[in-house]
């Protein structure tokens, strides 16, 4: 008899390769932790998925399709399957659609959540489709002050207690493409019992063009321009023009805008003093510049973060100034689901 608590498992969807999905959900199907529903949120048309889902799954009644046909992105999809998640769940773990995990990586994870509210691992590095095994994953948990800085929590390696969605949903709204999903639970995860990384390597990380991020460690030789040329194209998409104005609201919003939302959210949901007083002088509410550029420079001399960052975040704060960005901000705070 099994003494694994039931969970859930929810992967994102959206137009999968029908390869790689087939391999991510059959590596579903071999855990070795069983008592499990996957909550499958379609962005999109949901019947193609649900076709291909019941295909290869053969009909395992553990899968579940929810979506109605809109097209949300993959942070508000996130959500959605979150919103879907079986009040009877003890532990919940997200999914990517073209990944692979080991048949153990549920077992693994799930001891740590007695200790704190999600914990993440290491990945391997996949090619796809050359299939060459390129590196893992070197993420380290450096605290909650310098998550909320710089993300080293990835979803698809995370497990988490279901004690943070009420804290957790709806997800904050920010006019940035920065708004991760994990990192906003990494967050809300800090302010509960706390989080954990570990070193075991428990699935493969599938690298292909069409990742929505990929692995940060691919994207660490980008250079300042590349970050001009990324403020302009979401400030075209956000904002809807390139104009100064809209450029500093763009530039603010994918930095500190991001971060202050995060925290300022955590602290109008909770009433028990979660946030510490240094997150919210550096990213609240009555964020100061010294004590940021303080954490920017403890960040530098950890290499927690690059020096790119640095100056990416002097910019933000300064394009915040420009364009009232304090104010955007304390409109887009929103109230804990009831």
């Amino acid at each position: 008899m099994s003494t694994h608590p039931f969970g859930t498992i929810v992967l994102a969807a959206y137009s999968p390769d029908p390869e790689l999905f087939r391999r991510q959900l059959t590596s579903l199907q071999e855990q070795t932790v069983r008592e499990w529903e996957c909550v499958i949120s379609v962005d999109g048309d949901p019947e193609p998925i649900a076709a291909l889902v019941a295909e290869i799954t053969e009909g395992d009644a553990r899968f579940r399709i929810v979506g109605d046909g809109t097209r949300l992105g993959f942070y508000l999809n996130f959500e959605r399957g979150l919103l879907a998640v079986d009040e009877r769940s003890e532990w919940i773990a997200l999914c990517d659609q073209d990944d692979r995990w080991d048949a153990d990586k549920i077992e693994k994870l799930l001891p740590h959540l007695d200790e704190v509210s999600l914990v993440s691992a290491q990945a391997r590095l996949v090619s796809y489709p050359s299939e060459v095994e390129t590196g893992r994953t070197t993420r380290h948990d450096h605290g909650a002050i310098f998550t909320i800085l710089s993300n080293e929590f990835t979803g698809s390696l995370c497990v988490f207690d279901p004690e943070v969605l009420p804290t957790a949903l709806p997800f904050p709204r920010a006019s940035t493409r920065a708004a991760a999903h994990d990192h906003w639970l990494a967050v809300v995860a800090s302010a509960h019992r706390g989080t954990r990384i570990i070193d075991d390597v428990v699935q493969d990380y599938v690298q292909h063009d069409a990742n929505v991020f990929g692995d940060p460690s691919r994207l660490g030789s980008g250079s300042i321009r590349s970050s001009i040329t990324n403020v302009l194209a979401q400030s075209q998409r956000f904002e809807g023009s390139r104009s100064p104005r809209s450029i500093f609201r763009m530039t603010f919003w994918a930095y500190v805008g991001w971060r202050q939302l995060m925290v300022d959210t955590l602290a109008a949901r909770r009433t028990d003093d979660a946030t510490d007083s240094r997150q919210e002088l550096a990213f609240g509410r009555s964020r100061r510049l010294r004590t940021a550029l303080s954490l920017l420079r403890a960040g530098r001399a950890r290499e927690i973060v690059p020096e790119r960052f640095t100056w990416e975040y002097r910019a933000s704060w300064i394009g915040g100034a420009l364009s009232g960005g304090r104010r955007a901000v304390a409109r887009a705070v929103t109230p804990p689901r009831r």
